[in-house]
């Protein structure tokens, strides 16, 4: 008994001291706190782009901005104006070449993101700065400063009050474009301001999880969410949770590993994804085979 006591004991110490630990240091509470705010805004923009089908265009924007990021550091303007021009930019480029050939939408989007990213990683070749590209690519939200916490916020704010002013008209558009247009909405509008909306969150997610990885934040938790409720709201909220809890989650697993934060969010949020794929109360994998088993 004494023996059961001792290792229980210890267990919680052990368990306080994980998360502890990594409190102690200002850039780990910046970290966690950053992760968490863009996990959530991530999360909440997934949902769209499940809904909407738009994995790939968040693939190729969140790509796209790379060369915006580097032209805005040479001119010593904020990073976040480079890459919403050139995330923008790439809609256009999609929407034009879409519309003046007969090429298909998913073969124009691999076009025009893989050039854009192509362009980035010749401009952060040739120009002599100290721009990290590792960081670039893969996040560095460890070293995050102030300035671009304040950005972080700013852009994390924008997102979630349009997100909850333009809340019906998005579902709609995103569920069914025709039907939106036929009762008067301007699915033009709400078509760029998602684009506008997920090249902003882009920029913030740039910070934590880097250019490559942000794709994963903005799919993965609304994609997890999908299988977990039928309903938007719940999906949304449960979306949000995730993203939360991977988010800071992976930032603490980072920490005790000594490995990439962005990574380390990443993989967990696939982990979950997995587990609800498997295990979903609805569309799980063996609910399915039990309603097969069923129907048959």
């Amino acid at each position: 008994m004494d023996f059961i006591q001792w290792f229980i004991q210890g267990f919680i110490q052990g368990f306080i001291q994980w998360f502890v630990a990594p409190m102690q240091h200002e850039f780990m509470v910046k970290a966690i706190l950053v992760s968490a705010l863009v996990g959530l805004v991530c999360s909440a923009l997934s949902c769209y782009m499940t809904l909407k089908g738009w994995a790939l265009m968040g693939d190729a924007v969140s790509h796209a901005v790379l060369p915006g990021v580097v032209i805005a550091y040479v001119m010593n303007i904020p990073l976040a104006i480079g890459a919403f021009v050139f995330g923008v930019g790439s809609v256009i480029a999609i929407g034009f070449i879409k519309a003046k050939t007969r090429i298909k939408e998913d073969t124009v989007i691999g076009l025009v993101f893989t050039g854009f990213f192509a362009l980035g990683l010749v401009l952060v070749s040739k120009i002599r700065s100290t721009i990290d590209l590792t960081h670039i690519l893969f996040g560095n939200v460890l070293g995050i400063s102030d300035s671009d916490i304040v950005q972080t916020i700013i852009i994390s704010v924008i997102t979630l009050v349009t997100l909850a002013i333009l809340r019906k008209d998005l579902i709609l558009f995103c569920f069914d474009s025709t039907h939106a247009r036929s009762i008067g909405l301007n699915t033009t509008f709400l078509y760029y301001t998602l684009l506008s909306l997920l090249s902003l969150t882009a920029v913030a997610g740039l910070q934590t999880v880097g250019i490559i990885l942000v794709v994963a934040m903005l799919v993965t938790p609304g994609a997890t969410a999908y299988l977990l409720s039928d309903r938007f709201d719940h999906m949304t909220l449960i979306a949000m949770a995730l993203g939360v809890f991977s988010s800071v989650m992976g930032t603490y697993i980072s920490y005790h590993i000594d490995g990439s934060t962005g990574g380390c969010i990443v993989v967990l949020q696939t982990i979950l994804f997995v587990l609800a794929m498997i295990f979903a109360p609805k569309h799980g994998i063996i609910a399915q085979s039990k309603n097969t088993e069923i129907n048959y």
